[in-house]
């Protein structure tokens, strides 16, 4: 078995100011799944549409129970025997066994690879020439480029995901390291808070339906590819439903940080109204992705935990106004 380079005292660094930022993707891990039937078993099984992905693409999607609830969230592109799912670390044995239930019906096999691969994130005024240096170009409008077995992936907000094989990882990593500034996890989580995107951990696994973290307005789900896991419920929310809860962007004083799942509380009435999805050390506040119930998003007595707890503001974000105006509509 592959074994995986030892990066953790490379990032150490939590600095916000660097003009151009390499984060180690440790929380993140690879399911490949290869064979004649890939796409023909995952039609059935993830909520994005395998047909509009091509080989130059990914999609976000998620894997979801039967009830809807989501099991695991995803980003997904296409490799020469199949595809690859970069998801949370602490979700793909779950996330693995329960698919194996159904893929022992098709011409396709499922694997954990993440002791094989490595995922570094990029961003800043210097990641297109970081990413020449690699023989890569920055990706764009959604763009999966291709190099020696280097998948480089355009993500919201000029950000790029890198993901390599283990053995390559630490000669990447030098050679990004001459144009960008190595930082810790939390600025990369940063970024994708400031550009809501959220994401499905161990403690909030099977805590939301896709619509609840917004992965509808992302590209996420499609509501024309037929049945899948959970699809009924999903749809029924989107055309029959009247959706309560939703992702938003919050920030918070302090630097202590809300773990995935943790309740937001309204201090004057001491009940919970959502959970804590991701959150992050800004240079002003904490930032949050979290699941709020609507009528308590404009709410100026929130706080994350416990009742007395630093108060919590509303933040916008970088869709807001489509994803209103989408609700507006329904």
């Amino acid at each position: 078995m592959t074994q995986l380079p030892d990066l953790a005292a490379r990032f150490t660094d939590d600095r916000a100011d660097c003009a151009t930022c390499v984060s180690w993707l440790s929380h993140e891990g690879i399911i490949t799944i290869d064979g004649a039937d890939t796409d023909k078993f995952l039609q059935g099984q993830i909520t994005c549409d395998l047909k509009s992905v091509s080989a130059d693409t990914s999609t976000l999607g998620a894997r979801c129970n039967p009830k809807g609830r989501m099991q695991s969230s995803f980003r997904l592109w296409r490799t020469d025997q199949g595809v690859m799912l970069s998801l949370d670390r602490e979700l793909i044995e779950a996330q693995l066994a329960d698919l194996a239930k159904y893929a022992v019906f098709y011409k396709c096999q499922l694997s954990n690879q993440s002791q094989s691969w490595v995922g570094f994130g990029i961003w800043g005024e210097a990641a297109e020439a970081a990413l020449q240096s690699c023989g890569l170009s920055l990706p764009a409008n959604g763009a999966v480029l291709r190099s020696d077995n280097v998948f480089a992936i355009d993500l919201p907000g000029g950000a790029c995901a890198l993901w390599a094989p283990a053995e390559r990882a630490e000669a990447l990593l030098d050679q990004l390291c001459q144009h960008a500034s190595p930082v810790a996890l939390n600025q990369w989580l940063l970024q994708q808070i400031q550009n809501g995107v959220g994401q499905v951990t161990g403690p909030t696994r099977e805590s939301f339906i896709p619509q609840m973290l917004n992965l509808q307005q992302l590209g996420g789900v499609s509501f024309r590819k037929g049945c899948y896991t959970g699809q009924e419920i999903v749809a029924r929310m989107q055309y029959l439903g009247k959706l309560k809860r939703r992702m938003y962007r919050l920030l918070m004083a302090g630097d202590a940080l809300p773990q995935p799942g943790t309740e937001i509380v309204d201090r004057d009435t001491g009940k919970s109204v959502g959970e804590v999805v991701i959150a992050a050390r800004g240079s002003k506040a904490v930032e949050i992705l979290a699941v709020l119930q609507k009528d308590a998003a404009q709410l100026a007595s929130l706080s994350a935990g416990t009742s007395d707890g630093p108060l919590i503001s509303l933040a916008d974000l970088p869709y807001e106004h489509e994803l209103t105006a989408a609700e507006a509509e329904s």
